[in-house]
């Protein structure tokens, strides 16, 4: 019997660890970064997802709910990224819900009330929410139709939901309104450009013959005029995003612009390897309650720096980035699977499930920039 039951352990042990290792993959130069545990950051992802499905703060109506850009966006994102590893062949369960939840409220547009309105929230965010939303349901659509090989009408819809709401005239024209709740990095006065970057990528992922079609003709130039424009005054954290959908979007930026961006996020890169979140965003961002922010490396600073700057071509095997991997690989919590990062608006306790938002969006980002989001 122990020898049975010994032996049971160091099979589990076993493929487990080999489930770490083809996560985390080999540098080009051959040596093998150090391991992470695809499973535990799977379960995390996906523990999650079921607790904000099922939270009744997020229902909506129409037996919906709200697609948050902390939990379910960043899921919707990262969780097919380990499939591969996994051995998994289709979406998981929870996948399968946002992936529904998206087509139903895609498909019943002109029905389902905004995410926030003034009937039901209290708070004339209506517009913000129609716009934030379908960028949002246009993005998660057309990433899975990529990974599928296909096209389909929801994700065309989706797509003219997002530009029929584009801003056409004005200061933001090419723009979308977009949710300000004064909560970065997604909710406050500068994220309206974090959107429309986050559009650029969807119009981006989108097959190429889907560009000749008249809305993108008429609405592209506008988007890409609008984040040009706007560039130099950005965040790092919006150049960032500006970065990654500049590796989607032809000609959006030019490649010694793309380098420049690139170059300025390698300088704030941490001494560990790392990014601290709170040295992306705005200058002088402040919590509200006055706690000091964090000055720490963390999960999706590093996590979303590593994976933009991937896709924008910096070799794995470059100084910077094998320290930035390999940051990665060694901050995975061993217990829960997940990355950490806290909030940039309040001091919360870790334990919290409100705590949890930035780990949330952290573990999503830290696992496509280790499995460089395939």
């Amino acid at each position: 019997m122990k020898t049975t039951i010994s032996t049971g352990l160091f099979c589990l042990t076993a493929g487990l660890f080999s489930i770490s290792l083809q996560a985390a993959g080999n540098d080009s130069d051959g040596t093998s970064a150090n391991t992470w545990n695809s499973k535990a950051a799977a379960a995390y992802l996906d523990q999650r997802a079921a607790w904000w499905i099922a939270w009744p703060s997020a229902a909506r109506d129409h037996e919906t709910f709200c697609v948050s850009c902390h939990t379910a966006l960043p899921y919707a994102l990262g969780r097919p990224a380990l499939r591969g590893a996994l051995g998994e062949q289709a979406p998981s369960p929870n996948e399968r819900k946002i992936l529904d939840n998206v087509t139903k409220r895609v498909r019943l547009w002109s029905e389902v009330l905004p995410f926030y309105n003034d009937e039901k929230q209290g708070v004339p965010k209506t517009a913000e929410a129609r716009g934030t939303e379908s960028v949002l349901n246009a993005l998660i659509l057309v990433s899975y139709d990529n990974r599928a090989g296909t096209f389909g009408p929801d994700t065309r819809t989706a797509l003219s939901n997002m530009w029929a709401l584009q801003l056409k005239t004005g200061e933001q024209k090419g723009a979308w309104t977009w949710l300000n709740f004064h909560n970065e990095p997604w909710e406050a006065d500068d994220s309206q450009y974090w959107g429309a970057a986050l559009a650029a990528i969807a119009v981006g992922t989108a097959p190429a013959d889907y560009r000749a079609t008249p809305e993108v003709r008429q609405g592209l130039p506008l988007l890409v005029e609008y984040l040009r424009q706007g560039r130099e005054t950005q965040s790092l954290l919006n150049r960032l995003a500006l970065v990654w959908a500049s590796t989607q979007v032809p000609n959006l930026l030019k490649p010694e612009e793309q380098k420049s961006i690139v170059n300025e996020v390698l300088k704030v890169q941490q001494a560990d390897g790392g990014w601290t979140t709170a040295s992306l965003v705005v200058k002088d961002w402040k919590r509200r309650d006055n706690t000091p922010l964090d000055s720490m490396s963390d999960g999706y600073g590093t996590g979303l720096a590593s994976f933009v700057l991937l896709r924008a071509g910096v070799p794995r095997t470059q100084a910077e980035m094998k320290k930035a991997l390999a940051w990665l690989s060694q901050n995975q919590d061993p217990i829960d699977g997940l990355w950490r990062a806290t909030s940039l608006n309040k001091k919360r306790d870790p334990a919290s499930d409100a705590g949890h938002f930035m780990n949330d969006a952290a573990t999503a980002y830290s696992v496509l920039a280790l499995t460089d989001g395939k």
